[in-house]
């Protein structure tokens, strides 16, 4: 059964010829209207002028600075651990921590009472060798002189007696009143006193030549031993007291009176105050930079210092491989830097090497960390104010605040974008500001 609708659909179907006519006629159209608004755009295009762009003109370096900061310790120009250089009993300590001491001053003692008692004994020996030094100097008194004399007349007296009773006692014998053996016992006798007279005679000669010049030299080397062994004692008590080397402030006490204390034992340390050294370990070729008294500037704590280079030790250290630098700080006492404190230096380093100072704004982020400047070329149309706008690649040397050491596809005299990098692309137009 046919409805009305259907009936009616034939008639309300469009021809197949129709509807491609239609097509037609819809492209035709959009193709007239493109063309006519076309130039109109190109119009529009030509209208825009281009940018206006602040440029820099590149200068070569053949250097660039490098400021490091470098750790130190602050030290005392001089420390000592005080000792005795022999051992004994500590008697007496006469200053505490943190007592401020001068040069020379007392501070410790040992008991000196066996070294006194030796010393009065060798007194007493050299006065007794020095008094027979005197006396031989002297040489024989009046009185012994006369004694000596006396005793050489009284032997000559009984030696010509006996060799009268000699005489007498031969005739007897030869006449046969005495036997031989009293002729004998009286020669005996002469002889005797003459061999004592001899002596007397001979001891006489030495009192009047007066005293040899060997026992007088002797004697004198006696006495001059005698003293060395008294000065030797006054060493050894003068060693029984520790003086202060320097002046300067009592750090520790390491011991009491009352210890007994071994040969080279620490009992005080001293820590010299007057003048404040900072000692920093820098690379050889940082150290190599350096001279004796060079200022340097550094930080101890939220101070800052001026210091002088004092001392570039030679050596290197084997484990940080660095050389200690020692930086003197004349106008600082220890009250303000104590020692091993943690003091800073900033040293600049001169690096050669051939680049281009850049401000930071002028450096374009690329990929994989690549870094790049816009440079400006010459534009197509003869105007020295156009320019294009070119990429050049550089690498990034040494960062400061606000620019930066880059070495890379750059010449001598490159004009390159300053302001608004994020502006341009490569290969568009610009004029020059």
């Amino acid at each position: 059964m046919t409805t009305l609708f259907e009936a009616d659909l034939p008639r309300l179907r469009a021809p197949k010829g129709g509807r491609a006519m239609g097509v037609v006629m819809l492209l035709a159209g959009l193709i007239v209207i493109g063309i006519r608004f076309l130039p109109l755009r190109r119009l529009d295009a030509q209208v825009v002028p281009p940018l206006r762009v602040e440029t820099l003109t590149v200068e070569s370096s053949s250097a660039y600075t490098v400021s490091r900061t470098y750790a130190g310790r602050v030290i005392a120009r001089r420390m000592s651990e005080l000792g005795f250089e022999q051992g004994g009993k500590l008697i007496d300590i006469a200053v505490e921590r943190g007592d401020s001491i001068t040069a020379g001053e007392p501070l410790a003692q040992l008991d000196t009472r066996q070294l006194m008692a030796q010393r009065s004994q060798l007194v007493a020996e050299r006065d007794r060798a020095l008094a027979q030094l005197t006396e031989l100097r002297n040489g024989p008194r009046h009185e012994n002189l006369e004694a000596a004399q006396a005793t050489v007349r009284d032997l000559e007296n009984q030696l010509t007696l006996e060799r009268l009773r000699q005489d007498r006692r031969e005739s007897l014998y030869n006449q046969g009143a005495i036997s031989r053996e009293e002729r004998d016992v009286v020669a005996l006798g002469a002889e005797a006193l003459a061999e004592r007279l001899v002596v007397a005679r001979s001891q006489l000669e030495e009192l009047q030549a007066g005293t040899r010049t060997e026992q007088i030299a002797a004697q004198a080397a006696s006495v001059r031993q005698l003293a060395a062994r008294i000065a030797e004692i006054d060493v050894a008590i003068e060693k029984h007291t520790i003086f202060a080397p320097f002046s300067g402030v009592i750090a520790a006490r390491h011991l009491a009176a009352g210890d007994i204390v071994d040969s080279g034992q620490p009992v005080l340390r001293l820590i010299e105050q007057s003048t404040v050294e900072v000692e920093v370990g820098l690379p050889v070729e940082v150290a190599a930079t350096l001279a004796l008294g060079q200022p340097q500037p550094l930080q101890i704590g939220e101070q800052h210092y001026e210091g002088t280079i004092a001392a570039i030790l030679p050596e290197v250290d084997s484990v940080t491989r660095t050389q200690t630098v020692v930086i003197q700080l004349s106008d600082v006492s220890l009250d303000a830097a104590a020692p091993e404190q943690l003091a800073t230096v900033e040293i600049a380093q001169t690096i050669p090497d051939e680049g281009f100072w850049l401000p930071l704004e002028t450096l374009i982020e690329g990929e994989r960390g690549l870094w790049a400047v816009y440079v400006l070329a010459p534009g197509d149309e003869g105007d020295p104010q156009q320019a294009q706008i070119q990429r050049r690649a550089v690498e990034l040397v040494h960062i400061e605040t606000d620019r930066a050491f880059v070495r890379g596809l750059l010449d001598e005299g490159d004009r390159i974008v300053v302001d608004g990098v994020q502006r341009f692309v490569p290969g568009q137009a610009v004029r020059l500001n």
